[in-house]
C-alpha cells in the first residue's frame, strides 16, 4: 500500500485521504438536506453520541461501551423513524435527478425536431396573470418540463385542458371548487386542477410566505418544476425553482423564465440579490 504520509504511529494512506474526503462529502450534504429544520438538532445529537461511543471504545471502557452501543445497535432503524420526511426528501431528490427521459432521449437519437415539444400560448398565460395580480386572486402554478407528475396530479382533478384566460381565470376564481389548489401543466396542457404540494419546512422563508407561496417552494425542491404562485392578500407573484425563488419580476420576466424553463435553455445560476432590494428580478437562496 502507498501511504501518502505518517503522523507518528499513525500512517495514512491515499486510500485514507479519499475515504475520509468522501465521508466529509456526504456528512455536508446530509446538513445542507436537514439545515433549517428540527432534524438538524437530532442528526447533531446522534453523530455526538456516536462520536462518543468510538472514544469510549478506543479506550477500552467495556462497561460503558457495552450501554452505548445498545443505543448503536438500533440506530439505524431509529434514524429511519425520526428522519423518515428527510429520507423521503432525500430519495425524491436521487430520483429526479436520474429521472431518465424517454423523449429527449429519442429527439437526441433522432434529431427529429429541434423546439421543445412543451410550447404553448404563454401569452394566454400572461394575460390571465396580469388578471389574477390586479385583482389579487391567489393561484398556484406548476410547470413541467419533462416529467407527468402523476402523483401530484391524482391528488387534484383531471382536466387535459388546453391553456386559455378564460379557463385560467376560471379555474382560480375564489367562487370556483378547483381554486383551492395548484394546477399542472404539462406538454402545453392543464393536466389537473386541485393538486396538493409539499409545503416547505425550511424555517428560513420570509414571514409573508403564506401557504401558497410555501407550497410553491416545497414542490421546487422535490421536483425537476418551476413553480408560480401568486399570493391572495398582496397579489405578490414569484417563481420558485430548486429551492430558490425569484419575486418582484415584471410579467414580461416571467415570460421570459418560464420559456426558458420549457426550453431548456436556464441560466445556470440565478443572480442572489439582498431581500431589501428594490424591485429587480431577485433570487433569495433558502439556507
Amino acid at each position: 500500500m502507498i501511504f501518502a504520509f505518517k503522523i507518528g504511529f499513525l500512517e495514512v494512506s491515499w486510500v485514507d485521504l479519499v475515504d475520509i474526503t468522501l465521508v466529509a462529502v456526504l456528512l455536508y450534504q446530509i446538513y445542507k438536506l436537514i439545515r433549517g429544520s428540527l432534524a438538524v438538532n437530532i442528526f447533531l445529537g446522534i453523530l455526538a453520541l456516536y462520536l462518543i461511543y468510538l472514544i469510549v471504545r478506543a479506550a477500552e471502557m467495556e462497561l460503558l461501551a457495552t450501554i452505548l452501543g445498545q443505543f448503536m445497535g438500533v440506530g439505524v432503524l431509529a434514524m429511519i423513524i425520526l428522519f423518515q420526511p428527510e429520507i423521503r426528501k432525500f430519495l425524491l431528490l436521487i430520483g429526479r435527478s436520474t429521472e431518465i427521459n424517454r423523449d429527449n432521449i429519442f429527439k437526441t437519437i433522432t434529431n427529429w425536431r429541434a423546439e421543445h415539444h412543451d410550447d404553448f400560448d404563454v401569452h394566454e398565460l400572461i394575460e390571465a396573470l396580469k388578471t389574477l395580480k390586479a385583482s389579487r386572486t391567489g393561484a398556484l402554478i406548476v410547470f413541467s418540463r419533462d416529467i407527468e407528475l402523476k402523483f401530484y396530479a391524482e391528488t387534484g382533478d383531471p382536466l387535459d385542458a388546453k391553456v386559455s384566460k378564460r379557463l385560467l381565470l376560471s379555474i382560480f376564481n375564489k367562487n370556483s371548487p378547483l381554486h383551492d389548489g395548484a394546477i399542472i401543466i404539462y406538454k402545453g396542457r392543464i393536466k389537473a386542477a386541485r393538486c396538493v404540494l409539499p409545503v416547505s419546512e425550511n424555517d428560513n422563508l420570509p414571514s409573508y410566505f403564506g401557504l401558497r407561496h410555501r407550497s410553491a417552494m416545497g414542490m421546487s425542491e422535490v421536483t425537476d418544476t418551476l413553480v408560480l404562485a401568486i399570493s391572495e392578500e398582496t397579489g405578490r407573484l414569484i417563481l420558485a425553482r430548486n429551492g430558490k425563488y425569484l419575486r418582484s419580476l415584471k410579467l414580461k420576466q416571467v415570460e421570459q423564465r418560464i420559456l426558458e424553463y420549457l426550453h431548456n435553455e436556464e441560466p445556470k445560476t440565478w443572480e442572489s440579490v439582498p431581500e431589501e432590494s428594490e424591485p429587480e428580478p431577485q433570487e433569495i437562496k433558502v439556507r
